[in-house]
């Protein structure tokens, strides 16, 4: 079933929220990343968050860091998995702390990606397999309370300091799981200035976008209590007191 995306406008993002697709077979009505473009994961995302129209990247593409790795167009050299790089960095003291990242870190199955799609959700020709939305902090509380407010799913955030773009393209798509990160605390998005200081990366795969969606078409986007620390204390000391009023004239 097409799903109505312009339910997010009400969050007014500065940014547009993302939809990813992956595909083995080149995708029909997407145009192809210009041959000369050279981005990494992490900035293909950027860009497809500053363009009008969507398009593809392949593994025919130039991509600047480990974002072929994770989407399995090709796989990891020794000494990558070694823990060299991250030690060159200065991210980590030894290349046995860094090599232990590889444990975690999700990529998709080798060989079975051959084209990942990027478009605006105001402008995508095509069912996303991850959602991706950039939002400060106050307003991406809403987008994650959306996946709760039906459900009482947990929030969950899971990151590495670097290989961040493991966390938002494969890990969510893969575990069937909303995450979040802030790219602030990932070596990559950090040193290439792509956001703002109090931006989170929300990823949500295709079977809860629906229930986000649903989210925030029912609930109350602004709480009474997020107002101010007066309104939070008015409104939670007096609800707790009606009921425990009314739990003691039922006799409970």
């Amino acid at each position: 079933m097409n799903r109505d995306f312009s339910i997010l406008d009400k969050l007014e993002l500065d940014l547009p929220p993302v939809g990813v697709r992956y595909d083995y077979f080149r995708p029909e009505g997407v145009a192809p990343l210009e041959t000369e473009a050279k981005m990494s994961l992490c900035e293909l995302l950027r860009e497809a968050q500053r363009r009008e129209a969507p398009f593809y990247f392949s593994r025919d593409n130039t991509e600047t860091c480990v974002g072929k790795k994770i989407l399995g167009m090709e796989g990891w050299e020794p000494f990558a998995q070694s823990g060299q790089i991250g030690v060159g960095l200065g991210v980590f003291d030894e290349a046995r702390c860094n090599g232990r990242l590889y444990q975690y870190v999700r990529h998709l199955t080798e060989g079975t990606v051959n084209f990942v799609s990027f478009a605006r959700y105001d402008r995508m020709p095509f069912k996303p397999d991850v959602l991706i939305a950039a939002a400060p902090i106050s307003k991406g509380e809403k987008l994650l309370r959306a996946a709760t407010y039906a459900t009482g799913e947990l929030y969950t955030s899971i990151c590495t300091p670097t290989i961040g773009c493991s966390w938002l393209f494969a890990y969510p798509y893969l575990e069937d799981k909303i995450n979040y990160i802030l790219p602030g605390l990932v070596h990559g998005p950090h040193g290439r200035r792509l956001y703002e200081e109090n931006t989170m990366l929300i990823a949500i795969p295709y079977r809860w976008i629906p229930v986000v969606l649903d989210g925030l078409g029912e609930m109350q986007l602004e709480l009474p209590g997020h107002e101010s620390v007066a309104a939070y204390h008015s409104e939670f000391e007096g609800l707790v007191r009606a009921l425990g009023e009314k739990a003691a004239a039922q006799g409970l």
